[in-house]
């Protein structure tokens, strides 16, 4: 191969040196490493910059915390005074101390106006703003510590004043209860006014006594056991009156309906007299006084036995026997009456019957009573609506379990029930001489130590294990003394208005009387003329 001329040859490099080399690198790596640098710090200026302004802000907000933190701070020791002082403040009050209660709320004001101040300007208190409310407020407490203003003093004095007031809610609660018991024993001007007009019509209206006379040919009625028998011994016209109507407002078949009432000799011609003027659907009625009972004795009614003894005479009718330890209610002469304790006479009352229901006078009925004749008592001889639930209670709520014989005899809890609308079979009852066990257990009690209260108790013993429940909707109570549920009052066939708020009294509950007054025909004259409304 040819080679080229030597003026037409490439020219030769020059190599640079390593050492130089080297010195670039490292000058480039020295400003990476110096713009890296420089880009942190730009970065995390803003960052820190926000992180002082944020914490900065918080410090100025808690101010007063940290005020309230340090120990030596004016600012925690107003507060101390000033929660102290307003507990002094209600002692004061409460002891009747009005003047330094004053004092004290002033210098409360007063110190809370600085550190309203001290807030608004978020500076720390001084010892020249400071220094006179703390001492004036420190004078003001120390004031109420002799004046036994202290913790321990006031727990003493409180617990002395609980005490005082339950004292005085006792004896307000008492006279509550006599009084009400009062008012439940009275009877209305009105009441005794239509009693007064219809004997006095009954004995001047000739007409009115044949009326009830010619009544007589409905006698095969009264012994009919096809038919639905109900009794009521009461001797309030009004009430009894009410009973009736509302049955017969609420049955099916009237014509089917007997009301066998048995009332007392003072109200007899009043009651025939009103029965015999009002008609109720033709429903019969039957009027009688027990008083006409030749069996009605007391060599064979232990209550008419005891009323014979000065001992009961005292304890129930004067009431000083044990110097007023026995509440007024259980000395209460109605529960000597034989209108109430008839209902453990019925077979020999109504002889020819075999199956009857009981209703109290104070009860209203709002559904046809029919299908109470046609329930299966099981051999049992009373029908009743158990009363063990809810507010209502058991057997040892009754009777004096302390007594032997209570214990022997009688489950502690088995359910109690209701009189007011009982379903009799009087077949079992004379099978089964319920009367005699009544006796038995009203003799035993002669000295009122098996129970105290009334013709439930020895109810409860007569009939126990004799009982059948019924269901609930039957008889629903509750209406004289306290809050029935309303899905319980629409449900209801019998309402029983037993306690002392009756619906014909002042004292009724006035948001059920219109379940009662709905009955009462105010329209009636003699109504009218005796004031009824």
């Amino acid at each position: 191969m040819r080679r080229r001329a030597t003026d037409f040859r490439r020219p030769v490099r020059k190599r640079v040196p390593d050492a130089l080399w080297w010195a670039l690198c490292c000058a480039v790596i020295l400003l990476f490493v110096y713009i890296l640098s420089k880009g942190n710090k730009i970065e995390s200026r803003p960052a820190l910059s926000k992180k002082t302004y944020r914490h900065d802000k918080i410090m100025e907000g808690l101010n007063i915390t940290e005020e309230m933190l340090n120990s030596n701070s004016f600012t925690r020791q107003l507060n101390d005074q000033i929660s102290l002082a307003k507990a002094f403040v209600v002692i004061a009050k409460e002891s009747n101390n009005l003047q330094f209660a004053w004092e004290l709320s002033a210098q409360i004001h007063n110190s809370q106006m600085l550190l309203s101040n001290a807030a608004t300007r978020r500076l720390p208190l001084t010892t020249r703003e400071t220094e006179r409310a703390i001492h004036d407020m420190a004078l003001l407490l120390y004031q109420a510590q002799q004046l036994h203003y202290d913790s321990a003093t006031m727990i003493m004095r409180f617990k002395a004043k609980i005490q005082a007031l339950e004292e005085q809610m006792n004896s307000v609660s008492e006279k509550s209860s006599k009084y009400g018991q009062i008012a439940a024993e009275e009877v209305p001007k009105s009441l005794y006014c239509l009693g007064v007009r219809l004997t006095t019509e009954w004995f001047k209206n000739f007409n009115l006594q044949k009326k009830f006379k010619d009544k007589r040919h409905v006698v095969m009625k009264l012994k009919d056991n096809s038919l639905h028998h109900f009794c009521i011994f009461s001797d309030n016209i009004i009430a009894t009156s009410v009973v009736v109507n509302s049955t017969a407002m609420n049955c099916k078949n009237p014509n089917m309906i007997v009301f066998h009432l048995v009332t007392d000799e003072i109200n007899y011609a009043a009651m025939k007299a009103w029965f015999a003027m009002n008609d109720f659907r033709g429903v019969t009625v039957e009027v009688q006084k027990f008083e006409d009972f030749t069996w009605l004795n007391a060599s064979y009614v232990p209550v008419l036995k005891q009323l014979q003894d000065s001992e009961i005479q005292s304890y129930y009718f004067s009431g000083n026997s044990d110097e007023g330890r026995t509440p007024i209610k259980f000395r209460n002469p109605k529960y000597l009456s034989m209108l109430n304790h008839l209902r453990f006479y019925i077979p020999e009352v109504f002889p020819a019957l075999k199956k009857v229901v009981f209703l109290d006078d104070d009860v209203v009925v709002q559904k046809d009573l029919s299908g109470l004749f046609s329930i299966d008592l099981n051999e049992n001889v009373n029908g009743a609506v158990e009363t063990c639930m809810e507010t209502f209670h058991r057997y040892h709520k009754y009777l004096n379990y302390s007594h032997p014989l209570i214990r022997a005899h009688f489950d502690p809890d088995a359910c109690g029930w209701a009189f007011g609308m009982n379903v009799f079979d009087l077949v079992e009852w004379r099978k089964k001489n319920v009367t005699g066990i009544y006796h038995y257990w009203q003799e035993k009690n002669i000295d009122r130590t098996l129970w105290k209260l009334g013709t439930l108790p020895p109810g409860l013993l007569t009939f126990y294990g004799l009982t059948e429940p019924l269901d609930p909707s039957w008889h629903v109570l509750g209406f004289g003394y306290t809050n029935v549920d309303p899905q319980l009052i629409e449900r209801g066939a019998v309402l029983h208005f037993n306690g002392n708020s009756k619906p014909w009294l002042k004292i009724g509950i006035e948001k059920y009387k219109p379940l009662w007054e709905k009955y009462v025909e105010y329209s009636h004259p003699l109504l009218q003329q005796c004031n009824f409304h």
